[in-house]
């Protein structure tokens, strides 16, 4: 199966190099391009990607209000935001609208090809140690928690509440599996289930409730 991609970056010389990387592996093809944020969305309409590659920094509306708008039209589409920083405050907002993850602008051809395939798979993009370090920082910058957030971690059983914590702390499914001595599988599905119950789209997006809710505080 070929996944669809479309970039979305107002330079044109950045949307030719990710092109000309990502039409290489035969199981991605680029559908379409978009210089600006509504042209993203419009184009998000036309080519029904799989996957998006979404500059934050775009003329117009930026890559958070389209990822916002994208996502509202087209759940089950992936968004990868671009950022010439990792560091970038605008990440957060953007895990916030329900991307999947992030890549800088440097990334490598193997590393930028084999992003695409793994969200596309409906995983989250950052690896442990990349989420723990975000995911900190994203903590200190408190959003307004609903009341339905605050008590959602309630539909969990208490072996999926701890699975969510060691997820939050930056652990993969084989590090979870050791410190439960539990399979790999089975912390895989305990996390699976934890998705459903929570409704939340990915990995990332569990990380980030885990600390609104304070399951998880910083530095722990």
């Amino acid at each position: 199966m070929t996944i669809k991609v479309l970039l979305a970056d107002d330079q044109a010389l950045v949307r030719a190099g990710f092109r000309s990387l990502l039409n290489r592996s035969k199981d991605l093809t680029v559908v379409g391009e978009a210089a600006t944020g509504d042209e993203a969305v419009r184009q998000a309409r036309a080519t029904e990607p799989d996957v998006i590659l979404m500059d934050i920094r775009m003329p117009g509306m930026d890559g958070i209000e389209a990822t916002h708008r994208v996502l509202a039209e087209r759940p089950d589409t992936k968004v990868i935001i671009l950022t010439t920083f990792d560091t970038d405050d605008h990440v957060f907002a953007a895990l916030r609208a329900g991307a999947s993850g992030f890549l800088t602008k440097e990334v490598g051809p193997a590393e930028l090809r084999h992003a695409v395939a793994v969200v596309a798979a409906g995983e989250a993009l950052l690896s442990p140690s990349v989420t723990r370090r975000v995911v900190q920082q994203f903590a200190h910058r408190p959003a307004p928690l609903s009341g339905d957030r605050l008590t959602a971690l309630a539909v969990l059983t208490d072996r999926e509440r701890e699975v969510v914590r060691l997820v939050a702390e930056g652990l993969s499914n084989d590090q979870i599996a050791a410190r439960l001595v539990i399979s790999p599988l089975t912390a895989k599905t305990h996390i699976t289930r934890a998705l459903m119950k929570l409704g939340v789209r990915d990995r990332v997006q569990l990380v980030i409730l885990a600390y609104e809710t304070g399951l998880v505080q910083p530095g722990s």
